[in-house]
């Protein structure tokens, strides 16, 4: 049944935009969902908290005249529950059922589908080179990335084709002008925005070893090699080969302050070695990162922040509510990062996630030999990221 097909209810249900739903949550309001999408979909993706009580009840248990009373009774009837569904068609209908029982509920609007177009912009305080660092937030799939602006000029590291606009808006704002669009590897989660910020007037960069994995666009941007450096205003982006999460993976040291890890090492776990080469291809990839982590990454000094270009669930914030720690502290507090090679070997291909939805299609299409529309691009991305290696915090274990 389509979103379209469900009937108006016949009670008037208030309304909650994403944003404001956040905000309650990030305020440490006790929040109840009732998510009304199937039970796999459920599983696969939702919207949790330590605050958040979270219901599935799929849609078509409410189409009924006659309620089953065990469906019902999984309702709490003594507060406030948020609806929500996939789109916002089904919610308002369940919400709408419910409110005409005599439950306090509103839905929410266009589902999970406005919940995925939430992105933040939060300043990277502990960031100490030149110009301001701020990181993007995508808290419906954890995505990450990073705009450096000083003296005029901007770049961005790891945009999301969805907020191409937005960061042209940003950046007019800020009064800049954005110079570089610069990605990490071959996103396996989400389409890349780096060719749509180049046909934007925007210089896209893309790692020169990533290029071999059959990327068809090379030769219309700009590929970064080891060592080579981007300048934005007085800062400098040095591109620094990390291979290991993909054979082209390179992070981006922002003017000796922040490495932008793509997602080699997160400030919760290390990447997953098997998105590109599969089972059979994951131990020598596995090696080829711990490789990179011990002789690239970890032997930066130990006041250099790392910034990945996701978080999971298990990621805590640093206080100024980016997800970035300095060096140090996970070394201190992930042993992934002081095992010996064949310990970090058999931990890293030991309890790797699902892979994330839809990522062969993804890769496809970020390497130019798939086209989608808009629309197509953001519901292929829509769920977890599930970059990294364990489905756990491996840090402050």
């Amino acid at each position: 049944m389509n979103a379209d097909d469900f009937p108006t209810p016949d009670v008037d249900v208030e309304t909650v935009d994403p944003e404001t739903l956040k905000d309650r949550i990030d305020a440490g309001e006790d929040v109840t969902l009732l998510d009304a999408r199937m039970q796999s979909d459920y599983e696969e993706w939702r919207i949790d908290g330590e605050n958040v009580t979270s219901i599935n009840v799929p849609y078509f248990e409410f189409l009924e005249d006659e309620i089953d009373e065990e469906v019902l009774e999984q309702i709490p009837d003594d507060r406030e529950v948020t609806v929500l569904c996939a789109k916002g068609g089904a919610s308002e209908f369940v919400a709408g059922t419910l409110a005409d029982r005599g439950y306090d509920v509103n839905h929410l609007e266009d589902g999970m589908n406005g919940w995925a177009r939430i992105y933040e912009a939060v300043e990277v305080e502990r960031y100490d080179g030149a110009g301001t660092l701020l990181q993007y937030q995508r808290p419906s799939s954890g995505c990450l990335g990073y705009l450096l602006y000083d003296d005029g000029e901007a770049a961005i590291i790891d945009p999301l084709r969805a907020f191409t606009d937005r960061y042209l808006e940003d950046a007019d704002e800020l009064g800049v002008d954005l110079q570089y669009a610069l990605d990490t590897h071959i996103h396996a989660d989400h389409i890349s925005g780096v060719r749509d910020l180049d046909a934007e007037g925007v210089e896209g960069v893309i790692p020169e070893a990533a290029v071999d994995r059959g990327v068809t666009y090379a030769d219309e941007l700009t590929t970064a090699a080891d060592g080579d450096t981007f300048e934005v205003g007085d800062a400098t982006i040095e591109a620094v080969y990390t291979p290991g999460h993909t054979t082209g993976m390179t992070s981006y040291l922002v003017d000796d302050s922040l490495l932008a890890t793509g997602d080699g090492l997160f400030v919760e776990s290390v990447a997953r070695p098997d998105l590109e080469e599969g089972d059979d291809g994951a131990p020598d990839a596995a090696r080829m990162l711990y490789e990179s982590l011990q002789e690239r990454i970890l032997t930066l000094p130990d006041d250099t922040l790392i910034g990945g270009a996701h978080f999971s669930d298990a990621a805590e914030p640093a206080e100024d509510g980016t997800y970035t720690a300095p060096i140090g502290e996970l070394v201190e507090e992930m042993d992934a990062l002081t095992m010996d090679e064949d310990e970090f070997v058999d931990l890293i291909l030991s309890d790797m996630p699902p892979r994330p939805a839809n990522y062969e299609e993804i890769i496809a299409t970020n390497l130019g030999q798939n086209a989608v529309d808009d629309d197509e691009a953001f519901t292929l991305e829509l769920g977890p990221n599930n970059c990294a290696a364990s489905q756990d915090s491996l840090a402050g274990d």
